[in-house]
């Protein structure tokens, strides 16, 4: 972590004291491995640090279960892509792989695609995908998603936006 304090730095000890062996134990309920489980339930302290505001909460434990279910969904999310992009890979003829070092290349890329259009809507998401991997136009994604064709240029505008701060960073 960074040596500026977290406006935040005493709430979140105490969170952090009172509760994060209950939420280790929950994790470790929920995830195969240990090492996962110990790194999601410091990511998810990681992540009150990071907040602008924040509030003592009500129900502390309920507040960060609901945080490390975020991350639990992330790290599912990444383990799923991951392994569609390997299964996809032995699919290529072995003369035609990529390298070890360009394979690792593009899973980090298609880690950081996904991170980035995770911060769209599910169905925005949806829309930019439908358009830019399968190539439907905007009628078509409109009628899968069961949304107006004026909304589906705004999903796409939404994708294309997410691309364009992934290249060159927050427009001013």
């Amino acid at each position: 972590m960074s040596s500026v304090p977290s406006p935040h730095s005493d709430l979140v000890g105490a969170l952090y004291r009172d509760h994060r062996g209950w939420l280790l134990a929950w994790l470790r309920r929920n995830v195969a491995c240990a090492q996962r489980a110990e790194d999601l339930s410091q990511d998810t302290f990681v992540r009150l640090l990071g907040r602008e505001e924040l509030k003592a909460p009500r129900e502390p434990r309920a507040f960060l279960v609901a945080i490390a279910k975020g991350l639990l969904f992330d790290y599912f999310r990444r383990a799923a892509l991951e392994q569609a992009y390997l299964t996809e890979l032995m699919l290529i003829p072995e003369a035609e792989q990529p390298s070890v070092e360009e394979q690792q290349i593009i899973l980090e890329d298609l880690k950081h695609i996904d991170r980035l259009l995770g911060k769209l809507s599910s169905k925005a998401r949806a829309a930019f995908l439908y358009n830019r991997l399968d190539g439907l136009g905007h009628a078509e994604i409109a009628q899968r998603l069961g949304v107006s064709v004026p909304r589906v240029r705004q999903y796409l505008a939404q994708g294309i936006r997410q691309c364009y701060i992934a290249l060159y960073g927050e427009p001013t």
